[in-house]
């Protein structure tokens, strides 16, 4: 069955429809759906005044790899923009980077064709990987940021790293306050983002 709103365009005077395609980080591990990442960025947003939906595409343990085998149907005709959060689960597997940016560049080369603009939230290794892993993979985002003209986030956990208080146990995803800072500090960018989406609209 295909429902209504995966095929209708977005209309001129309903809200701007986002979609943050991700891993557990943008899921909300462990988390109720109303702490999850897109929500809560989605309440901020509305609070700045911002009329906005942030659908969650979040898979848990998803790949690079994984979410371009699903960007087609993750994310539906009719939205605005994508927040691409992907690439931690590679990393944490020891991926080679080429392999990495090479889906994460055809995830974006998909989009574009489809005329989604890419909000990248970057990611970056952990230093036990090695400083080679480290520097190639840390790489891949600005390096994408910058072949395509995108706006980029350049870390995703940016304020919460090392901080127990905003962790749950495992350390490695965020608890509900670890989510309000990511999102608290994603905002900003979030906003340009909408402002640039809205530029494009009028022209």
């Amino acid at each position: 069955m295909i429902l209504p709103f995966m095929t209708a365009p977005q209309a001129a005077d309903g809200p701007t429809r986002l979609v943050a395609l991700g891993d557990s980080l943008t899921a909300g591990y462990r988390l109720p759906s109303d702490a999850a990442f897109p929500t809560v960025l989605e309440r901020m947003l509305k609070a700045k005044g911002e009329d906005v939906t942030v659908a969650n595409a979040g898979v848990s343990g998803d790949t690079a790899t994984g979410g371009l085998d699903r960007v087609d149907w993750s994310v539906p005709d009719g939205t605005a923009g994508v927040i691409l959060e992907l690439g931690a689960n590679d990393m944490l597997r020891g991926t080679d980077p080429k392999v990495t940016e090479g889906a994460l560049s055809a995830i974006i080369e998909r989009l574009k064709a489809r005329g989604i603009p890419v909000l990248l939230a970057g990611m970056q290794a952990a230093p036990n990987l090695g400083p080679d892993y480290k520097a190639r993979f840390d790489a891949i985002y600005p390096t994408l940021a910058k072949r395509y003209d995108l706006t980029l986030y350049p870390f995703f956990l940016d304020g919460i790293i090392g901080d127990r208080a905003q962790h749950l146990d495992d350390m490695l995803h965020p608890n509900r306050q670890g989510v309000e800072t990511i999102a608290a500090r994603m905002l900003p960018t979030v906003e340009t983002f909408l402002g640039g989406l809205r530029q494009g609209a009028s022209r």
